[in-house]
């Protein structure tokens, strides 16, 4: 009897023990220093960076392959520039972007409730999460939206909806978005890397990006109409729809220029590509030689536009001096040896900045020539007033200024008018007698540059309109009948993981390859 009590004694014992031992681990285990709540202002700027990072990796690999800015000089297969490229190519954007589009929805949600109530944060949460589900719906076409990030909830087999109630939910979210930003509340300014704390500026880049979205699905006849009165709407309602005036209302996230792994303003360019990654491809004869052809101040080295040796975007001269590029598209054995490139920040010579790689201008969401252009075409096509020729003229100015400073952005300076005289020496002017269809094409045709580097946004344009003229029937090393890929595929997770969603998604989109088209791109 003895020993059963004290064997009692002893369990009963432990039991306290193990107890306190627990209540005193737990205790420990707390880390002092760890954040155990966060809020807006602590999200928005790692957000805001982790978004812009995915669309500059698949900008160098990706867009500037596909729209013969670059060209690798590689016989391989899956080369992307001669469109043939991994199914594994979908699973980057689709894994990165809907991440950071969990962390928008936090921030919304973080200043919508308790008392943190904040609607400048909310309004810049929705600019972001339409910013990034228009560059995901425009990549794959269908996509989850509605019920989207919704993991937390234990939805993990969210719904693809259609392209078309996707572009509507985004207009939705940009109205809502110009709504809150109106009222200026302030934010923390650290908390924005983008504009420093300028409600404003948000609210122009909202409407902005409204424009770019509108302007996107005007084609399809089932909202054409409806497109055409909003943007007429937005351009003359400056005072309900403010937008970009000048380039100083551009966003984007300027780099220190820094090369350190710890600074969180290093550019995604230094900290993730090698310097011989990074010169590795060739420059395209498409893009080179037209700049070179117009001495554009992007291009030459020629003080005060350059440092001697290497102009603002970069480009080093081939070997021998001169602007020599490559051919994209070319037949398997019949490269031509490499010209220009991209230099990389390892060479002095560039003096850091010069690099493309450690420029601090790349870190690119909108750019003010971008919505020159938009009103441009919209202006030729007589949705809104104005000048298509002086939209058109701003657009070019705007687009060098951006990359080039000490090139004014003044339509009026003497800088532009010699501008305007080198492209009438290579026979790129405007001309009020032209048809529309080539004045269409002169306005692409810039679009085209002033798009360089902002993530996809060059192959969504070609996608539209077909502007530029690739001349993809004359690359003989092209595959896939040298069609422009029209989308990426669904990464292949997405089948296993979300089977019944995916197939739904295919029955009403179409098969899933690179060549069904998206829905604003069907007749």
């Amino acid at each position: 009897m003895k020993k059963q009590l004290l064997i009692a004694g002893l369990a009963l014992l432990m039991v306290s023990t193990l107890y306190s031992c627990k209540k005193g681990f737990e205790k420990l285990n707390i880390d002092p220093i760890n954040i155990l709540e966060t809020s807006s202002d602590k999200l928005l700027a790692p957000a805001l960076v982790n978004s812009i990072w995915p669309g500059m990796s698949r900008n160098r690999s990706f867009t500037n392959e596909l729209m013969q800015v670059t060209v690798s000089l590689s016989d391989g297969e899956n080369t992307v520039f001669r469109y043939a490229f991994r199914a594994s190519q979908s699973d980057y954007l689709w894994n990165s972007w809907y991440v950071q589009l969990t962390n928008f929805r936090s921030v919304d949600s973080l200043a919508s409730s308790g008392g943190k109530i904040n609607t400048s944060y909310q309004g810049i949460a929705r600019i972001c999460e339409a910013w990034l589900f228009a560059n995901l719906t425009d990549t794959y076409g269908d996509i989850p939206y509605k019920e989207a990030l919704g993991g937390k909830q234990g939805n993990v087999q969210p719904v693809f909806d259609r392209q078309k109630d996707i572009y509507q939910g985004m207009f939705n979210k940009l109205e809502e978005a110009n709504e809150l930003l109106a009222g200026n509340t302030p934010i923390v300014l650290s908390s924005d890397p983008v504009f420093n704390g300028d409600i404003s500026k948000w609210r122009k880049l909202g409407n902005s990006l409204y424009l770019r979205l509108l302007l996107r699905i005007s084609g399809k006849a089932e909202v054409a109409q409806q497109c055409q009165e909003k943007i007429k709407a937005i351009v003359e309602n400056p005072a309900n729809y403010p937008i970009m005036t000048s380039n100083a209302d551009c966003a984007r996230v300027l780099w220190t220029g820094d090369v350190s792994s710890t600074d969180p303003y290093t550019s995604p360019y230094v900290y993730n590509i090698r310097v011989q990654d990074f010169r590795s491809p060739a420059i395209c004869s498409y893009f080179l030689d037209s700049l070179n052809t117009w001495s554009d101040p992007r291009l030459t080295s020629a003080k005060p536009y350059g440092s001697g040796s290497i102009g603002r975007l970069g480009i080093a001269q081939a070997s021998g001096g001169g602007w020599r590029g490559v051919a994209s598209g070319y037949e398997p054995g019949k490269g031509q040896e490499k010209g220009c490139y991209f230099q990389s920040y390892d060479n002095t010579s560039t003096g850091g900045v010069w690099s493309l790689q450690q420029n601090p201008r790349t870190g690119i969401i909108m750019q003010y020539a971008e919505v020159q252009f938009i009103l441009a075409e919209a202006a030729l096509k007589g949705w809104i007033g104005g000048d298509a020729k002086d939209y058109f003229y701003q657009g070019m100015a705007s687009a060098i200024n951006y990359w080039v400073p000490d090139f004014p952005e003044d339509v009026n300076s003497t800088n532009f008018a010699t501008h305007l005289e080198n492209l009438a020496a290579g026979s790129v002017i405007w001309d009020d007698n032209t048809s529309p269809e080539r004045k269409m094409e002169l306005i692409h045709g810039q679009k085209y540059y002033a798009l360089f580097l902002t993530d996809l946004q060059q192959w969504f344009e070609y996608r539209r309109t077909g502007y530029p003229n690739l001349h993809l029937d004359q690359l003989k090393g092209l595959q896939n009948n040298s069609v422009m890929p029209a989308r990426l595929v669904y990464p292949v997770y997405v089948q296993s993981a979300n089977p019944t969603n995916y197939k739904a998604a295919v029955a009403a989109q179409g098969v899933d390859q690179i060549n069904t088209n998206v829905w604003w791109q069907k007749p």
